[in-house]
């Protein structure tokens, strides 16, 4: 596995009512991801493990982003709408690639 550049793409701000953090951090980043509201530990986890995991295998941002979704309606945990990704200006997420398989 390897990345597909040395500067940081993405931010990942895994706590609560981070939104705006990620908005503002956008500016200096290509993405990033908060938290419009409380998330629970267990929400929390699950995002994040299948978010990285798609990420891992060279899914886009996009794409890792909505399996990270995806799987918090799977394990019926009702917080689908918590995570928001942010996307600097101009850059289509659904081509944002982090890291090469």
């Amino acid at each position: 596995m390897m990345s597909t550049s040395d500067e940081i793409k993405l931010v990942f701000f895994n706590t609560c009512f981070s939104y705006g953090q990620a908005q503002e951090v956008v500016q200096h980043v290509d993405a990033a991801i908060g938290m419009t509201t409380t998330i629970g530990d267990e929400a929390a986890r699950v995002f994040a493990a299948q978010f990285y995991s798609a990420i891992g295998f060279g899914l886009s941002v996009k794409k890792a982003f909505e399996q990270g979704k995806a799987a918090l309606m799977l394990e019926g945990i009702p917080e689908e709408d918590t995570p928001e990704l942010y996307v600097r200006d101009g850059l289509d997420p659904n081509e944002l690639i982090i890291v090469k398989p």
